[in-house]
């Protein structure tokens, strides 16, 4: 199977030399490699110092550049669709330029390069797929937009269209505004396969983000975000790159200092990713540019590591079974690396588990072992959540716990947007039955 390896971070911290350096480490070591940019701002050209074009262009020995033409993947897939809800604004007034910006789905362009990923993984061409991706927020949205978009178009759309077969006749009736056909939810429906299969793709046991950095604190804070926000996705990081590390060896005084700011925080990154690899790279004057510079800078980060083996970490969900005094009772459990119980929001909606770190939301549809179940209790424990099911027909009020790793819950209220109320609302049926 093809190895996908994704690199992103903080604008400016050199991820497009590390995606770039390991792709071309790739073809030394007899791999047959393609590096592309999903980023709008491509910048693998400058790094390589050659023309890349929007296909894979050769440019040594099995090694391939591309930098993906976003536009026009959106254009193919969001075509029909943006055709149609242009048509609508257009017959209630808005003005055809303003129709154009107002249909254009916010990140469906990067996103959508995406597919140029799976074509290449698909085509079964190449060994290994390096990815520049774009800035971590930009990344974050774009890695969460599939199964987002996806959960909205499986309920919205699948109703509309319903609803449309039936009622088509009498809507085309006396109104001006455009009912969709059958090629625009045709579209959405291919829409959707793209979307569901680069998930799959990229949560999958071959492909992994890594997370590159400098050593400076508000960067290494943004990382620390990422990886607990990427593990919240199910998104595998398999290590830390550490670039631009001052050399301690002949420092002056000046120069001591830095050394010894950066050291401190490097310790810092060590803790906080452990057991992820930390890959360093030394402050250079210039940027590696061109292939001999970058394999260069690629085999001094890595040394004598192996940075295209699978991921051993698994940072997908799973559900554990097991029995206890209560009865039987499942146990999903989702990495949260780096997660703090203040940030973290639950709540059960029907077949539905909605988790909450911070700002980004993620609605988990329970196995149906677990949707047929009542939730029993929650507990944060070194970086692992887990939420304990019991059969709806056994299930005793169980309030939920506190966790044991790195504090404790505020209180009960941390988890009183769902579980909580569960949890009440048991006890209540718990005491009628008394």
């Amino acid at each position: 199977m093809t190895r996908v390896l994704l690199y992103t971070g903080k604008g400016g911290v050199g991820k497009t030399t590390s995606a770039a350096g390991t792709a071309t480490l790739a073809a030394l070591r007899g791999l047959r490699t393609l590096v592309l940019s999903t980023d709008a701002a491509h910048s693998l050209s400058d790094a390589f110092d050659s023309e890349v074009g929007p296909e894979p262009t050769e440019i040594d020995d099995l090694l391939f550049v591309q930098q993906i033409d976003a536009q026009r993947k959106f254009e193919r897939s969001w075509g029909d669709i943006q055709s149609y809800l242009r048509s609508v604004l257009h017959t209630v007034g808005v003005d055809p330029i303003e129709a154009e910006e107002l249909t254009v789905l916010p990140g469906a362009a990067e996103v959508l390069a995406l597919l140029e990923v799976r074509d290449h993984v698909r085509s079964g061409r190449w060994d290994v797929i390096v990815v520049d991706c774009a800035p971590t927020a930009e990344t974050l949205r774009l890695l969460a937009l599939p199964e987002a978009l996806n959960w909205y178009l499986e309920r919205i759309f699948n109703a509309e269209r319903k609803m449309m077969r039936t009622f088509r006749p009498f809507l085309n009736r006396g109104s001006s505004i455009p009912v969709p056909d059958d090629t625009v939810f045709d579209a959405l429906r291919r829409l959707q396969a793209d979307l569901s299969d680069i998930r799959t793709l990229l949560a999958g046991p071959d492909a992994s983000v890594r997370l590159v950095l400098t050593p400076e604190a508000v960067v290494v804070a943004e990382a620390r975000r990422s990886l607990t926000r990427l593990s919240l996705y199910g998104y595998r990081v398999d290590g830390v790159v550490a670039n631009r590390v001052f050399p301690a060896a002949g420092a002056d005084s000046w120069r001591r200092q830095w050394v010894a700011a950066q050291r401190g925080i490097l310790e810092e990154v060590a803790d906080s990713f452990r057991p992820l690899p930390i890959w360093e790279s030394p402050y250079r004057v210039c940027e590696p540019v061109g292939v001999e510079e970058l394999a260069a800078f690629a085999v001094e980060m890595y040394g004598g590591d192996d940075p295209f083996a699978r991921a051993t970490a698994d940072t997908s969900l799973w559900v554990d079974r097991h029995i206890d005094t209560d009865g039987r009772t499942y146990t999903l459990t989702m990495p949260l690396p780096l997660a703090s119980a203040d940030e973290l929001e639950l709540a059960r909606h029907g077949d539905e588990l909605i988790i909450t770190v911070g700002s980004y939301r993620r609605v988990l549809p329970l196995p149906a072992a677990l949707a047929r179940g009542v939730v029993a209790g929650a507990r944060l424990d070194d970086g692992r959540l887990q939420v304990r099911f019991s059969p709806r027909e056994a299930a005793r009020p169980v309030a939920p716990e506190m966790p044991s790793g790195s504090g404790p819950l505020e209180s009960a209220q941390e988890l009183a947007q769902g579980l909580t109320a569960e949890y009440h609302e048991q006890l209540s049926r718990h005491e009628a039955a008394r």
